[in-house]
């Protein structure tokens, strides 16, 4: 395989961590064997993840695992963003309509069309669940028949308290810095530089409700930025910093670096041909181009469980399951082990059901027992190993 720097340390990586599970590697029966670093990235996540026999692992090789297991999907991550760098229109394209199931597309344009809705009035003036909507938190309070989105797709800063604090108490302050980012036409970097300044002294100017030395977080601000403009801003967390970063292939920076940010992702994307296209005519391209820098988000690693974990789809079922205890009334009764083992095994049967879950069918009756859903624990379980 002809490799690349970056990928070529990935590659050594993988290499070291699978030498710790080479005898279970070796076990496993190898029918494809890829010359290229994407697919032998796919190949060997997938042999870590359906074909290895998780249970003839010594307790100690299972962090191994998880840590060969995240090496991969950053691999795979880096050569499709190196893919992404010299990509024309039409490959562009062809690949975002590619990743329609696997990455919820449908969902992400359902949330990028309603914050083009509500953004042309300014923060001050939306209800909370919209002001949420915008800054990225999905929360109970959202109605999945109204929003029928995962708010946090993109981005999610549910994580960033003094964010949200502000967000609520100083609106006004943050419409004004919102106001520097036209919603047309390419944004200069007077005009972001601007929004920086402005965004960074309102967490500056109100000590009283942050701990002491909190700084600005860059990666709120991207949300912020790429809901206004998803054509100009990537939407950014702290654990996409580092991934995105390597398959741009610029250097890395952290969570309060505006200038690198600007100077070095965003100038590299405004490298890249499918970028400069001019605006399409027809429809669905015209609404890929119209959010073309916030979808470099599917050129990063998704497996099938990304887009089954939804907010939007876990409040719904939520709230349909609630509704169908309700209508049960006085029938409903504890579970017996007879009912548990019945819905597990029902569960099981499933033609998406791997091998390993399987050999889990008695903890997986425990934890259904003890109050959890069949769903739910399965769910669990495909988090953990994979």
């Amino acid at each position: 395989m002809a490799l690349s720097d970056t990928e070529n340390l990935i590659y050594q990586n993988a290499l070291k961590y699978a030498s710790e599970i080479s005898l279970n590697l070796m076990a496993v029966k190898i029918t494809n064997r890829p010359e290229d670093f994407l697919n032998w990235c796919s190949e060997l996540l997938r042999l870590c993840r359906q074909d290895l026999n998780i249970e003839l692992l010594d307790p100690e090789q299972l962090p191994q695992l998880s840590k060969l297991q995240v090496i991969l999907e950053t691999g795979f991550s880096v050569t499709q963003l190196k893919m992404a760098r010299i990509a024309p229109w039409p490959i562009f394209v062809d690949f975002i309509e590619k990743q329609t199931t696997i990455h919820a597309l449908e969902e992400r344009f359902k949330l990028l069309d309603y914050i083009n809705e509500i953004k042309v009035k300014p923060l001050v003036e939306l209800i909370e669940e919209d002001k949420l909507a915008f800054a990225g938190k999905h929360t109970n309070k959202h109605d999945h028949s109204v929003y029928n989105f995962d708010i946090e797709w993109f981005a999610s800063t549910k994580g960033a308290k003094v964010f949200h604090i502000l967000i609520q108490q100083k609106p006004a302050d943050f419409d004004q810095a919102l106001s520097y980012i036209p919603l047309e036409g390419d944004v200069t970097p007077e005009q972001y530089q601007n929004f920086s300044k402005a965004y960074q002294h309102i967490f500056s100017s109100y000590t009283d409700v942050k701990p002491a030395g909190e700084k600005a977080p860059l990666a709120a601000a991207t949300r912020l930025l790429a809901m206004r403009r998803p054509d100009q801003f990537i939407a950014l967390t702290n654990a996409k910093i580092d991934i995105l970063c390597q398959g741009l292939s610029i250097p890395k920076f952290n969570n309060f670096d505006f200038n690198s940010y600007w100077q070095d992702m965003i100038g590299t994307l405004r490298t890249f041909a499918w970028w400069h296209q001019t605006q399409p005519t027809e429809a669905n391209e015209l609404k890929i181009w119209q959010a073309r820098a916030i979808l470099i988000d599917l050129f990063l690693f998704a497996d099938e469980t990304l887009a089954q974990n939804s907010n939007f789809l876990r409040l719904r079922d939520k709230t349909q399951k609630n509704k169908g205890r309700a209508t049960a009334g006085s029938v409903a009764r504890k579970r017996t082990k007879e009912s548990a083992e019945m819905l597990v095994d029902r569960a099981l049967t499933a033609d998406d059901i791997p091998e390993y879950l399987l050999t889990k069918r008695d903890s997986i009756i425990n934890e259904v027992k003890n109050g959890k859903s069949v769903e739910h624990v399965i769910r669990l379980m495909r988090a953990i190993f994979g």
